[in-house]
């Protein structure tokens, strides 16, 4: 960790109820660095005018993230509580920047988080209801889906799981996709092949929308590995 100098409140009392914070954030981080730029007289008014983040083998929310590198800017926090010895506070969301690095492991690993495997899921039901299938929701009453394997390759992904009825009978499914950044919140899938009992189809694409508070600059995907870059308004 690196403290600027200029700044003893930094040193004795900010440092560590940010390391305090950002450890309750996730389950697990092997590495954890940060530097906190300000000076006195703005940290006692709450304000923390930078922050630079990097962390290896992050575990969040039971999301693997293997190589994290982020910036914040114009952070408010409850300083006088954390002078009190309470726990660091954000008063405001802030917009992070960075960028993130995952690798086919990463993701295998962390199929088993909710997050995840729930997102997955309702792509596969998105994608069933638009390639004109009778009953996506259907899927759900009668099966269990699991989702096993993640595979990356250059420019696609391929999805592999089962589907799993009320007797324990197991059925393959798979969704494989082109994948491509058409601007700052959407994503492209395209072509999308999806394969499950009694059905295999088609679709020429479909965009993801990622939200309001995504503002993602690159997104890279190559054998074995996925590599993004861009920024994120983190909300108190």
């Amino acid at each position: 960790m690196t403290i600027d100098r200029k700044s003893e409140i930094i040193g004795k009392v900010l440092s560590p109820a940010m390391r305090l914070w950002l450890r309750s954030q996730v389950d697990s981080v092997e590495e954890l660095q940060f530097q906190i730029l300000g000076r006195d007289r703005q940290i006692l008014r709450g304000y923390i005018p930078e922050i630079f983040l990097s962390s290896t083998r992050a575990i969040y929310q039971g999301l693997h993230l293997r190589e994290v590198k982020l910036q914040g800017e114009n952070i408010r926090i409850n300083i006088g509580q954390i002078i009190k010895g309470k726990p660091l506070q954000l008063l405001e969301p802030i917009k992070v920047t960075g960028e993130v690095g995952l690798h086919e492991a990463d993701l295998n690993a962390s199929l088993s988080s909710s997050l995840l495997s729930n997102a997955f899921t309702d792509l596969l039901l998105t994608l069933l209801e638009l390639s004109g299938h009778p009953q996506p929701n259907f899927i759900l009453e009668k099966y269990r889906v699991s989702w096993q394997k993640v595979t990356l390759n250059t420019d696609k992904f391929v999805l592999n799981g089962t589907l799993t009825d009320a007797t324990d009978n197991t059925q393959p499914v798979s969704i494989r996709a082109g994948l491509k950044l058409v601007n700052r919140q959407t994503l492209l899938l395209n072509p999308i092949e999806m394969e499950l009992p009694d059905f295999l189809n088609t679709l020429t694409e479909f965009e993801v929308d990622l939200g309001d508070d995504v503002d993602l600059k690159t997104l890279s995907l190559e054998r074995g590995k996925l590599f993004c870059c861009g920024g994120l308004l983190v909300r108190s």
